[in-house]
């Protein structure tokens, strides 16, 4: 229990609060990134583990020594699972994967930076400990048996819960890596319309960004795994909102599907209750526990929606693998430039426009196998990919915000997007060309994902 604010019930009005209250003006719009990677030890190719003298915690540790880093705990004396320095945070996926959320950058150029730094930053002691970090977006080597779980206490309800509802969802919170952007919206009618563009694009997304075509090992015969993976998690809080994709639709429809998603839990204390199964609806007419929802509760549940374009404080697109060092900055840089300009974003509602929830629907069924191969409409996705960076770089070109440090506008963090897709290729492509041919295909593997 902590403010008076968390104490007060919540009222049905309160509920689109969160979303109102986040709206701002142009000026104020920032890119707010989410990157995440696999911590392996180079010699064995396991995971990196939570705890022990060669683990993440060892990581987590040397940042706060050595970096200005504060550790977060859930409780007094519990253990670190989270670090933040001003804007920015180090947060723990379950089977723990370490995820950079930045700063709010002005630019993508900034962006970049800010991972540049972090790389270097737990660079010496991931080199002491013989671990190297992989931008793929599926754990090349693990199964599921070979992780150790974060001792945080929603995931702990996630690890009961999420089975129950989908046969992927362990390998989802333990084997899978994304990258994500965060970004700004000026109105309801601003941010729906956003939210509809992000969604119509959201298997172009997966496939665009497709780095994922190894499991335990070996190809699987797909270019993203963890889009297989989401299509087997949890329906009920996944996929692709059909509520939003009218036009008219409000922070309300957003509200409406909320309140029917079961909850995980809630907080009292700074200890979790465990509230599976009951929606935030009857959550709000019976309660539970003897408790009674507040904001916080509220928050908190829309923190365990998973569709593939969240509203939250901002916008989240959240349908890519996270990708390897010489793409790392392209998702931001790509929705950047189609949400952050109007131009880009007309010329991207005019691409979408006739395309229906039940055919996107199903090219999610297909995207994480045949990548930009994928048919759609009669034509290859891969012209899709071309027209949404082609969108990005004109409103990135417009933006006309120039590194000083290489003299180049934004639209170079999409330099080695645009060739791929040129090509027709996603980057799993790239990660398979020539392996077959290679004397070990596993050091080959680690290499082709590692961060630098």
């Amino acid at each position: 229990m902590t403010t008076t604010e968390q104490l007060d019930p919540i009222r049905r009005e309160d509920l689109v609060v969160p979303f109102a209250e986040a709206c701002k003006p142009r000026s104020e719009w920032r890119i707010g990134p989410e990157m995440e990677k696999f911590g392996v030890f180079d010699a064995t190719r396991k995971p990196l583990p939570y705890l022990g003298d060669r683990s993440v915690s060892h990581v987590l540790e040397e940042l706060v020594a050595k970096h200005g880093w504060l550790p977060e705990r859930e409780h007094d004396k519990g253990p670190i699972i989270a670090l933040m320095r001003r804007g920015g945070s180090i947060t723990l996926e379950p089977g723990a994967q370490l995820e950079l959320s930045g700063d709010k950058a002005e630019n993508i150029h900034q962006v970049c930076a800010e991972l540049r730094g972090h790389l270097r930053e737990i660079a010496p002691v991931s080199r002491a400990m013989g671990v190297r970090w992989l931008g793929v977006g599926f754990h090349p080597f693990a199964r599921r048996e070979d992780f150790e779980w974060v001792p945080k206490q929603r995931y702990g309800v996630m690890r009961e819960y999420l089975p129950t509802r989908g046969g992927h969802a362990v390998d989802m919170m333990l084997r899978t890596c994304t990258v994500q952007v965060n970004l700004d919206y000026a109105s309801e009618a601003d941010a729906m319309r956003k939210m509809r563009v992000a969604l119509a694009l959201a298997p172009a997304t997966t496939a665009t960004f497709a780095n994922s075509p190894w499991k335990e090992g070996k190809p699987h015969g797909g270019v993203t795994y963890r889009g297989r993976v989401w299509l087997d998690v949890d329906p009920d809080r996944s996929g692709l909102l059909p509520a939003l994709w009218k036009r008219g639709s409000r922070f309300e429809d957003y509200v409406e599907w909320a309140l029917d998603v079961p909850m995980f839990l809630f907080k009292r204390g700074g200890h979790a209750i465990a509230n599976t199964g009951q929606t935030f609806r009857s959550f709000m007419k019976s309660g539970s526990h003897g408790c009674t929802p507040n904001m916080e509760d509220w928050k908190t549940h829309l923190n365990t929606l998973f569709p593939e374009v969240r509203l939250k404080k901002t916008i989240e697109v959240r349908g890519a693998d996270v990708q390897s060092t010489d793409l790392a900055c392209a998702l931001p840089a790509l929705w950047t430039g189609i949400l952050y300009d109007d131009a880009a974003l007309a010329e991207a509602e005019a691409l979408v426009a006739g395309w229906t929830y039940d055919e996107i629907a199903e090219l999610r069924t297909r995207a994480w196998r045949d990548g930009l191969r994928s048919v759609f409409r009669g034509r290859p996705l891969a012209e899709v990919a071309e027209r949404m960076v082609s969108i990005a770089e004109g409103g990135l070109e417009r933006r006309a915000i120039v590194d000083a440090s290489c003299g180049k506008d934004e639209r170079v963090h999409l330099a080695r997007l645009r060739k791929l897709v040129g090509q027709g290729r996603c980057p799993a492509d790239a990660l398979l060309e020539g392996l077959d041919r290679e004397k070990d295909p596993a050091r080959a593997m680690l290499e082709r994902t590692t961060l630098t």
